[in-house]
């Protein structure tokens, strides 16, 4: 069987090498993370790269269940930081707790000029692809 996209490493060592030493443009896609039911239909777009301001639900781990707005995309940690979810350090000082964009839920998208027309972009090839598929069939 051959390579579907040669440009992609299969091998553990060099997946994780590009994985972790990406740039802040690769990391920003990386970081998607899944819309909720009614966005996905309302915009026919499964995921899209989270941002501060979204606001999101925590779909796993002890914080599961828990929403709030993205206060920040740490793009070198791979995390993001969201409102009110924090622990207290022993000194009594709160910090951030980092949750994988994958692991919420985008609930409301914070929309502007250039995130509308990443949506139209990507809802404009999956209509595309659909009309192709009906065609072959």
């Amino acid at each position: 069987m051959t390579k579907i996209n040669t440009s992609l490493h299969s091998s553990r060592r060099k997946s994780r090498k590009a994985h972790f030493s990406a740039p802040s443009s690769v990391r920003r896609v990386i970081m998607s993370a899944p819309l909720n039911k009614e966005l996905r239909e309302k915009h026919n777009v499964r995921s899209i790269p989270i941002r501060k301001d979204d606001e999101v639900i925590i779909t796993r781990g002890s914080n599961k269940g828990r929403e709030g707005k993205v206060t920040s995309v740490y793009r070198l940690k791979y995390v993001v930081h969201i409102e009110r979810v924090s622990r207290e350090k022993s000194s009594g000082q709160s910090v951030p707790i980092g949750i994988h964009p994958s692991k919420c839920l985008i609930t409301k998208l914070k929309l502007d000029k250039d995130r509308e027309n990443i949506l139209d972009r990507i809802s404009k090839g999956r209509e595309e692809k659909a009309k192709k598929g009906k065609e072959s069939a």
